[in-house]
Parts: C-alpha cells; sequence; structure tokens
C-alpha cells in the first residue's frame, strides 16, 4: 500500500514541476522585458535636424552615438546660420527638431513651430588670428586698427549680434572687410588668410587649431550664446524627435559637447 502512495506522489510531484516550468519561463520573458533599456522603447525613425553651423562637428559624433545606441534610427542634419535654419521652418521646410545657436531666434518663430525649447549648452566668443597670430592681436580694442582685414559674421547671425554686442560695448567701431552668413563662412576666411582676424566661437577656433590661434576675450567684456533645442511641429516622427532633443541633454551628450568645449546648460 505504501508503495502505490509513493508512486501517486512522484507522479503528482512531476506533474507539477511540469506545469511550473512555463509559468518560471513567463516570469523570465516578464524580467526581460522590465529590463529592456530605454534606447528600445525609441521608435525608429529617419530624422532630420536643423542645427547651428558651430555645433557642426560636435553633433556629427554626437549622431554617430545617438544611431548606435538606437539601431534602426537615422539622423540627418542640415547645418547653417540660424536666423536662415528658422527661415526653413518658417516656410515648412520638412525638418523633426532644431537647434539654434541663441534664443533670440527660437523665441522669434511662431509657438505653433515648434515644441517647448530646452537650453542644451553655452558657448562664448574669442578672436580667431591666423596661425601663430603674425599681426599680434592681443584684445577687443586691437581689432579697430585700419590696417587689419577683420571679417565678422552679418548682424541677423546670433554670432554677428553677439560681437556687435560686445564691441558696442567697449565702444569700438570696426569696420569688417566683409559680413559673412555664419560662423565658419568667417573662419574659413581667417584660415585661408583672407581676413587678418574674425570673432568666432571659441569651439569653432577649436576645430582649427594648426590654422589659427584663439584668442580670449575676457569674461567682463565677452557674451554668452545659448543653444536651445526644440522639436517642430511639422514632424512626422514627433516622439523619435523628442526623444533625441531629450538625449541632448544626457549625460553622454553633455559629455561630447564639453569635450567640444561648450559649457554647460
Amino acid at each position: 500500500m505504501s508503495r502505490v502512495v509513493t508512486r501517486r506522489r512522484t507522479a503528482a510531484a512531476l506533474v507539477t514541476a511540469a506545469l511550473l516550468v512555463p509559468l518560471a519561463a513567463c516570469g523570465n520573458d516578464d524580467k526581460k522585458d522590465s529590463g529592456a533599456d530605454k534606447a528600445s522603447d525609441t521608435p525608429k525613425a529617419n530624422l532630420t535636424v536643423l542645427a547651428a553651423s558651430s555645433l557642426t562637428d560636435v553633433f556629427k559624433k554626437a549622431g554617430a552615438v545617438y544611431e548606435k545606441e538606437h539601431p534602426g534610427t537615422k539622423v540627418n542634419f542640415s547645418f547653417a546660420g540660424s536666423q536662415e535654419l528658422a527661415a526653413q521652418v518658417r516656410e515648412g521646410a520638412p525638418a523633426d527638431a532644431l537647434v539654434t545657436a541663441d534664443t533670440k531666434t527660437m523665441d522669434g518663430l511662431a509657438k505653433a513651430d515648434h515644441g517647448t525649447p530646452t537650453v542644451i549648452a553655452k558657448n562664448r566668443l574669442v578672436i580667431a588670428t591666423g596661425e601663430g597670430n603674425p599681426k599680434k592681436i592681443g584684445n577687443l580694442k586691437d581689432l579697430t586698427d585700419a590696417k587689419l582685414k577683420v571679417v565678422l559674421a552679418a548682424a541677423e547671425v546670433p554670432v554677428g549680434r553677439y560681437s556687435k554686442q560686445v564691441l558696442d560695448a567697449q565702444k569700438l567701431q570696426v569696420k569688417p572687410v566683409s559680413q559673412e552668413p555664419n560662423v565658419r563662412a568667417v573662419l574659413t576666411k581667417v584660415e585661408l588668410g583672407e581676413a587678418d582676424a574674425g570673432i568666432v566661437y571659441k569651439t569653432d577656433a577649436a576645430t582649427a587649431p594648426k590654422k589659427v590661434d584663439a584668442i580670449d576675450i575676457p569674461d567682463a567684456q565677452n557674451a554668452v550664446a545659448s543653444y536651445p533645442a526644440a522639436t517642430l511641429k511639422t514632424s512626422k516622427n514627433a516622439k523619435a524627435a523628442a526623444a533625441f532633443v531629450k538625449w541632448l541633454s544626457s549625460p553622454e551628450a553633455q559629455k561630447l559637447l564639453q569635450g567640444a568645449g561648450f559649457q554647460k546648460p
């Protein structure tokens, strides 16, 4: 009789174990799902981001990092002066996000054009000269020398507006030989020797260390540029665009920006 009972108990135990195996498997799946990284929750998309020229180098690196972390997502950048980017938004250019080099340009767009902006970085101005600073330029006042060929960005461009702001504050009159459409055009003129000096962002001068020298402008005489980022209301990839804009404030993105010379937001 005891053998029969033992056999029945053994059979019952085997049945119970068999039933518990799939339940355990389901439990493991649940753990895997709950532990999935956030990147897997981001919709795959082909994003177009309009970005200020001064972000060219660092955003190319940031885009590559983002794409690696978010398989299936492609980030395409269109770089230009902030005022040109704003004009594209007003004209309905197909894009998903916008990053300008100043808050004024972003704020100048209708609220119906973009979401709530988030400042992702800040920047400062420097004087860019030819390598070795052959004209021995040491400060803003030196730029008033009529013998120097100085280039500035146009006044409607953020860096041009900042440049005018700092020069006016010091009551200095500089007559540029040309006014460029964006900060990279100013830097290129100096790199090629077509200008003796120009006012650019610190981060732009840092991209050409073997071609230009950067002369610091004291903080008391300088201007701080803020870079706001926002999604565009016309985006067909709203959730993916929002995820990218949010990522720009992440520790990883901030490390890239600050490594390129940008300041904390």
